[in-house]
């Protein structure tokens, strides 16, 4: 047996560890884009679900249950009395929290139970505040752990009854004798909040009595007022009541308001509720805990909500707890919400998925392709002395796999860290992937390139492209129409309804591809051309410079599709976000009128318009009055529009900056006799017609004329309106709305301009910056968007690292031309001309191909592509208004191609300058043994 002296990996790994060391760090890199990416995804979306449940409705984002209302008639019932005792209650909550599915985690803090009043009851006082409705009205409750939720302010908390003693549970059997009962308690002590106290002028010592039908009245003394310890928590807010007294109207006409406020009892009072007249009820509030639900648990979480609303879980909590047993929950609700805006983003998402995928992929096969050809010498040295295919390609992988392996695990493994949220298999799966193609990449050419024996030949010069590559480009040309069609026709926007259409996702990269393989099978003729033409000119360089660059080798395929492929993708992303900005800059703008606005609901105070002005960073401010539903005798039902009233030069000048229907001020300025000039809505011109109208009150007539139709203006963000100037108005007509100009306005000035004519209730302050933030609120919007910022990136990155792997296996070839040509006399001056000529027109090809195939890729597929719900989740009537379509972004589209070609000349440069500086001789003699 014949020992091996010196293995193949550990010789290679030793001979070439500047190739062993750049395979690691490509595939480090690489496994960590990919790992990260599905992670990023699930974080964002898991941190919008939460985010979602958050900001929700305290009723909405939990469960109520409550069991069946009591009448006044069952009080005496001493089963009833024991069933709402503190201990029961708390039994209770405990088996339904028990009960309810894992997929949804509760959250102790902020669950409540106890007894209350179905509805308020009469209270009466001495000195509460009375409304033009009539005296308050009460709701009672008798809600566990109060003492852990609320802040004593002053006073004490309530003490429980005297006679609040544990009532003796039923007898089994009816024939049983039940042990007597303590007499329901008509005196208790309770609580209110300072809010309550404040707005009800209830004090510490008020006693409210509550009438009861079935037994005399029910006495409650205030013993203190508390401050909520976390009043925005679902203790609180689950019945706001409790937290901040409200209004309540009569029916009859006019409805009059009248303070419905609450009064918080001890919770073994419970059942000294039972007898009030409006019926009391126990109930269990059962939060829900948000931070452990990811984005793998919404489906979950969806099937357990069903079955708690409607299903088996519902049919044991009944079981369990009582036949009549109720449960309200807005959670359904809040996940299908959400579950639409995730699924109208991920198709926009998984573009962008596609394209870094498909570069990273086309990337690491051109790395494996430029290995295959430097080695391609050595390769067919071992097959031309008997070395067999699968050997070949068995130690190939196995030197590339040594330094992949520990690689893609490395950048897997920080990817995990870095991006701690998000499931596990995604990551796994693309460091899997990632690995087989770099190890892969490499013996896959090497076999394909090697399988049998072929005499030498010019690398420069292709052969006629076979068969078998005519059908894959064909095919791929068929994929790619069918992808345009499939955008055009679907889009992206039933992503909520039907997943992620694969072929949709895949159309920009397909697009590119196929364009690549265009140019490839192009770009050869018109350089040939151009160089038939430099032939008759004196010198060799420019001619030499555009034959070389006119012969395309094979080994120009990959670096060249990678490129354009990667400019694509970047031009893309870069559209995407450049589509989402202009789409929420617009819905501000339209929201707001301007870049601030302050509006009432009726006359502003006199000299704030003046105060504004005089603000730093104002630079105009408009005043408008604002009249709403003015009828325009037309005769129709509908309803009225918006009158609106503006001086015409400044109103003007406003919508013109504004891009809101724009006019000219001549046709809103009103003269002397005759009707009034008026800007209408498109509906309102076709109700009016043509001629002078009389439109408004009998009161304040007003005769107007068309002369213009307008589908927006500053003043108004939605709805129909008529302009008018504001000279042409009978009486006083004081501002309602001010706009203001200014990119600089500062809101807390314009508060404190507010804050400063004393009139500061009902008047809104309203910024186009905090407007514009409002469309972006959802971490799911802003998750995608930093996706998409990535990925465009990360295309620019392989972009300029295909162009320096292409550039690298060139060099030895070029430095050996040089070396040959200077034995002939060029100069060093003639050969840096050469090398950096010689590089230009590729990168003038891959760039300027990579600007056209990406403005024909968003052109193509601007119409399907539905970038709404990323750019506005609830933007509201004016985000609606304003479509959100992908738009060309001139940098997105230029820099990449720009950088191409600069780093493409910059390399070519440092290239020659590194050759010329060393001598001939020795270049001339690489590859001799002798």
């Amino acid at each position: 047996m014949v020992r091996i002296v010196a293995p193949w990996v550990r010789t290679r790994l030793r001979t070439a560890p500047l190739a062993a060391v750049s395979v690691f760090v490509l595939v480090g890199i690489t496994a960590f884009l990919c790992a990260a990416f599905p992670r990023a995804v699930d974080a964002y979306e898991g941190e919008g679900i939460r985010h979602e449940l958050t900001v929700a409705e305290p009723d909405q984002s939990g469960f109520r249950f409550s069991a069946a209302p009591v009448a006044p008639y069952e009080a005496d019932d001493p089963g009833l009395r024991a069933s709402v005792t503190p201990a029961k209650l708390a039994e209770r909550h405990r088996r339904i929290v028990g009960i309810l599915p894992d997929a949804l985690r509760t959250d102790p803090r902020d669950s409540a139970y106890g007894v209350r009043s179905q509805r308020p009851a009469d209270g009466e006082a001495p000195g509460l505040t009375e409304l033009d409705g009539g005296s308050p009205v009460f709701t009672l409750a008798a809600q566990s752990a109060l003492a852990e939720h609320a802040t004593v302010r002053s006073g004490r908390l309530p003490k429980p009854p005297p006679d609040s003693a544990e009532p003796a549970e039923p007898a089994d059997s009816p024939n049983e004798p039940t042990e007597p009962t303590e007499p329901r308690p008509d005196s208790v002590e309770g609580v209110v909040t300072s809010a309550t106290a404040k707005a009800l002028n209830v004090r510490i010592g008020t006693v409210v009595t509550i009438s009861r039908e079935t037994a005399g009245p029910l006495v409650v003394t205030i013993t203190g007022i508390v401050d909520p310890v976390r009043p925005r928590s679902a203790y609180w807010s689950v019945l706001p009541v409790l937290r901040t007294p409200g209004y309540l109207y009569t029916e009859g006409p006019p409805p009059q308001p009248y303070w419905h406020g609450a009064l918080l009892l001890p919770p073994e009072a419970g059942p000294a509720l039972l007898s009030l007249p409006k019926e009391a009820e126990p109930y269990w509030n059962v939060a829900v805990d948000p931070r452990g639900l990811g984005a793998g648990d919404i489906e979950a979480a969806e099937r357990a909500v069903a079955t708690v609303e409607s299903g088996p879980v519902l049919s044991e909590l009944r079981s369990a707890i009582s036949p009549e047993l109720q449960v309200t929950t807005g959670l359904a609700g809040i996940l299908a919400d959400y579950g639409k805006l995730r699924g109208a983003i991920a198709p926009v998402v998984s573009v962008a998925a596609f394209g870094v995928g498909g570069v990273i992929a086309v990337v690491l096969l051109t790395a494996g392709g430029l290995a295959a050809s430097r080695r391609s010498t050595e390769l067919a040295l071992l097959r031309a002395r008997g070395g067999s295919l699968p050997g070949i390609v068995a130690r190939l992988a196995a030197e590339t796999a040594v330094p992949a392996v520990p690689a893609a695990v490395a950048g897997g493994a920080l990817a995990i860290v870095l991006v701690p949220e998000g499931r596990l298999w995604p990551a796994v799966l693309a460091v899997i992937l990632v690995t087989v193609v770099a190890c892969g990449a490499l013996p896959a050419r090497a076999a394909l390139e090697h399988r049998r024996p072929r005499p030498g030949g010019r690398a420069d010069a292709p052969g006629r492209p076979s068969r078998r590559r005519t059908v894959a480009e064909l095919t791929l040309l068929a994929l790619a129409a069918a992808a345009v069609v499939a955008v055009r026709r679907r889009g992206t926007g039933d992503g909520a309804d039907q997943g992620v259409d694969q072929l949709v996702s895949a159309a920009p990269v397909l697009l590119g591809v196929a364009a690549a393989l265009v140019l490839v099978r192009l770009y050869p003729l018109p350089l040939r051309l151009a160089a038939l033409s430099v032939a008759r000119r004196r010198g060799a360089i420019g001619f030499l410079a555009l034959a070389r660059a006119g012969r395309a080798p094979a080994t120009t395929v990959l670096p060249l599709l990678a490129l354009v492929l990667a400019l694509t993708t970047a031009a893309f992303g870069g559209s995407v976000l450049a589509g989402v900005e202009a789409a929420r800059d617009r819905a501000a703008v339209v929201s707001v009128g301007s870049d601030a606005r302050i509006e009432a609901a009726g006359a502003l105070p006199g000299g704030l318009a003046d105060s504004v002005r005089k603000l730093p960073g104002v630079t105009g401010v408009v005043e408008v009055y604002r009249e709403t539903d003015v009828g325009l005798r037309d005769g129709d039902d509908a309803d009225g529009v918006t009158l609106l009233g503006a001086d015409p030069a400044a109103y003007a000048r406003l919508a013109r900056d504004t891009g809101l229907g724009g006019f000219p001020a001549d046709a809103l300025r009103a003269g002397g006799k005759g009707p009034v000039p008026a800007i209408v809505s498109p509906g309102v011109a076709e109700r009016l017609g043509d001629g002078a109208r009389v439109i408004g009150p009998l009161s304040a007539p007003l005769n107007v004329e068309v002369s213009a139709v307008r589908t927006a203006t500053p003043a108004l963000s939605d709805g129909e309106f008529v302009l008018v100037d504001t000279a042409a108005l009978t009486g006083p007509r004081a501002a309602t709305t001010l706009l203001v100009a200014g990119g600089s306005v500062s809101g807390e000035g314009l508060r404190a301009a507010v804050r400063a004519t004393g009139a500061a209730d009902g008047i809104r302050v309203a910024l186009r910056a905090d407007e514009r933030n409002a469309f972006a609120e959802s971490p799911v919007q802003t998750g995608a968007e930093r996706v998409y910022a990535v990925a465009a990136l990360a295309a620019a990155g392989y972009a300029a690292l295909a162009l320096l792997l292409a550039l690298i296996r060139a060099a030895p070839e070029r430095v050996a031309l040089l070396a040959r040509l200077r034995t002939m006399g060029l100069t060093r001056r003639q050969g840096r001309r050469l090398l950096v000529l010689e590089n230009l027109p590729g990168s003038l090809l891959a760039g300027a191909g990579g600007v056209l195939v990406g403005w024909v890729v968003v052109l193509v597929l601007a119409p399907g592509i539905d970038l709404a719900r990323l750019a506005q989740a609830s933007g509201g009537m004016a985000a609606a208004r304003v479509p959100a379509e992908l738009t060309t972004d001139p940098w997105s589209l230029l820099l990449p191609g720009a950088g191409v070609v600069l780093l493409a000349a910059g390399v070519a440069a440092v290239q020659a300058w590194a050759v010329t500086r060393r001598s001939s001789t020795t270049e001339l003699r690489v590859g001799d043994t002798r």
